[in-house]
């Protein structure tokens, strides 16, 4: 999975901003027993590689954004989208994907 910030500006903005969209997809993935194999926190772009669990990959990544665009948003007094479009996602199908390198090119 994949998303950007709108319009190519930085989605999180300092160390605070980085606790709270990791702390959110901690709990998240723990409360929904969904494992996190990879991620990558970047000033733009965040990269996710999971396992859809119990609750399916959009309303997981509904309540992961949403939550994490309020709280920016209160948090810099701004408003509006915080991430650009829909998240992007590619079905990583087997396990070769893990043991041979073969994950997808971004």
């Amino acid at each position: 999975m994949m998303v950007r910030g709108i319009e190519k500006r930085w989605i999180v903005d300092d160390e605070m901003d980085r606790r709270n969209f990791v702390r959110r997809l901690g709990a998240l993935a723990e409360e929904t027993r969904t494992p996190i194999y990879a991620w990558s926190l970047m000033s733009k772009p965040v990269h996710i590689l999971l396992c859809s669990g119990a609750l399916e990959l959009a309303k997981f990544m509904r309540r992961l954004l949403t939550g994490y665009a309020v709280s920016y948003n209160l948090r810099h007094r701004r408003r509006g989208q915080v991430f650009q479009n829909r998240y992007k996602s590619i079905v990583c199908d087997g396990d070769s994907y893990f043991t041979q390198g073969r994950l997808p090119a971004v």
